[in-house]
């Protein structure tokens, strides 16, 4: 038997949180939170994560300049784990500007369950 996938959500909302790991758990996926870019980049120096689920509005640190940095890293394995923007601007960016930025793709807010859950699917069954 395979050990679980691990999923590192950051995110600044408790409600988003928990309705995300909700979804996540139910389908055997071992979640961790944080609620901004620099502890993402904590937990990293620490642990292994198979993707990250990114809100690009957060306080310390948003999610681009977390992405941009995670990509910096010497560890090639973390450098690139799959990242998945959440966002509710995403009018204000294209898939282009994510992609740019480092993210492999992106759901929007308010969250549909179904989409996210085939978004972390598509990159963790490769």
């Amino acid at each position: 038997m395979t050990s679980a996938k691990k999923v590192l959500v950051a995110e600044d909302s408790s409600v988003i949180i928990n309705l995300t790991k909700n979804v996540l758990m139910f389908e055997k996926y071992k979640i961790t939170a944080v609620k901004n870019g620099k502890q993402v980049l904590e937990k990293l120096t620490n642990e292994d994560f198979d993707l990250i689920l990114m809100d690009i509005n957060m306080p310390e640190m948003d999610g681009i300049e977390c992405t941009k940095a995670i990509r910096r890293l010497e560890d090639p394995q973390k450098a690139n784990i799959p990242i998945v923007a959440i966002t509710g601007n995403y009018k204000n960016y294209t898939l282009d500007d994510f992609k740019k930025s480092g993210l492999n793709d992106y759901v929007q807010k308010p969250l549909d369950y179904d989409l996210l859950l085939a978004t972390v699917k598509k990159y963790l069954s490769q």
